[in-house]
């Protein structure tokens, strides 16, 4: 099947986050089980959403991860000249909601698997595919935690969100917080007789905007970064139903993006504090993942680039599951087709080109896993 082809068929399935995924991961595992891969399907606590292992070659040998996710963000906006949802073609390019962020990653990766199921691999090739990424990296947790029960210790692991097909070496980590604050509603007039919600929000608010400013005056910084320190923004807030009204609910959400080496979470810890020595507040973490940090000369970071002809770029600033790969003993890299600028707006599209490039990628890996190719690098995880 050329890529093409099965990113049509990805695309059909409407995996929007937090959304069902089963028909989507039924699909490929009969795929695979049609090419005579075996796969194993691990399900998330919502009980409707699925992370999908598959292992070509040796599992009882370390190998590489070849990772994408299958959800996609809501289609929902006006400029789409097409069902976003079917795969439409005009000359080169391919426009469908997912078509780069990133199932156009996992198209390549699956057309490939004939051909790398009848090489000689002495090295398995893993196929990791997971759900709900855009919100949070909240799927693949649950896959990696399974991981030591289906496979070898890895030697890597490729992630294959838009970079152009060029390996990413590092990027933030990220932490976003919901604070919610309940008063007492009556009228603005007599502000005595209620409570503000919205003003028992403002401490933590506060909190937030100190501790950025903290960030960017003192640091730490990695100049690999732009900006090179670590941030946090206010970035939704909502409560009140008209302005005579002492509003009785609101609502702040906040994110932190911190530099590799620094736990996203900590960055939070500010309005934490506050919220705990607040009767009227309450806070939920609704996404955490955490930075990646490759250096330059690791073994991955030289196969990356063998495979894909570039040479790899220091950071940037969106961030991935690598992370959590890394996090968990496994050295991992972004590299995957497109421009992620392309992604969450009208029109999303990949060209033939860069799918065909991606396929012949993955070959390569391939053939460098091979009997008479294959050795174990001497940075390899055990």
């Amino acid at each position: 099947m050329t890529p093409q082809a099965m990113l049509s068929s990805l695309v059909a399935f409407p995996t929007v986050v937090a959304r069902p995924n089963g028909a989507l991961i039924d699909y490929v595992r009969d795929y695979l089980a049609s090419q005579n891969i075996a796969s194993a399907v691990v399900a998330g606590p919502e009980g409707d959403r699925f992370n999908l292992f598959a292992t070509i070659g040796p599992a009882d040998v370390p190998g590489y991860i070849l990772s994408g996710h299958v959800d996609v963000v809501p289609a929902n906006e006006p400029g789409w000249q097409g069902d976003p949802f079917r795969l439409r073609a005009q000359e080169d390019r391919l426009y469908a909601r997912g078509a780069v962020d990133m199932k156009g990653f996992v198209a390549a990766v699956l057309s490939a698997v004939p051909e790398l199921a009848a090489m000689p691999l002495a090295r398995p090739v893993h196929i990791a595919l997971s759900y709900d990424e855009e919100a949070g990296c909240r799927g693949v947790p649950h896959l990696i935690e399974k991981l030591p029960t289906l496979c070898a210790p890895p030697l890597g692991c490729i992630v294959g969100e838009p970079s152009g097909l060029v390996p990413v070496l590092r990027h933030k980590g990220k932490a976003a917080l919901r604070i919610t604050a309940r008063g007492r509603s009556g009228h603005s007039s007599r502000p005595d007789l209620g409570h503000n919600a919205i003003h028992a929000l403002l401490p933590a608010l506060g909190a937030i905007a100190a501790e950025a400013e903290r960030q960017r005056r003192d640091g730490p910084t990695d100049e690999h970064f732009l900006p090179p320190y670590s941030t946090l923004q206010i970035g939704k807030i909502a409560g009140g139903a008209a302005l005579n009204i002492i509003p009785d609910n609101a609502c702040a959400e906040i994110e932190a993006r911190a530099i590799a080496g620094v736990d996203p979470l900590t960055l939070l810890e500010p309005a934490m504090a506050v919220v705990a020595n607040g009767e009227a507040l309450s806070a939920e973490i609704i996404a955490s993942y955490p930075g990646l940090a490759l250096d330059e000369s690791h073994d991955l970071a030289r196969l990356t680039a063998k495979l894909c002809g570039n040479a790899p770029l220091a950071a940037v600033s969106y961030g991935t599951e690598a992370g959590l790969f890394q996090q968990a003993g496994i050295p991992a890299i972004v590299c995957g087709p497109g421009d992620i600028a392309r992604a969450h707006k009208p029109e999303e599209y990949i060209t033939i080109a860069e799918l065909q490039a991606t396929r012949q990628m993955v070959l390569r890996l391939g053939q460098e896993l091979c009997a008479g190719q294959a050795s174990a690098p001497a940075t390899a995880a055990r």
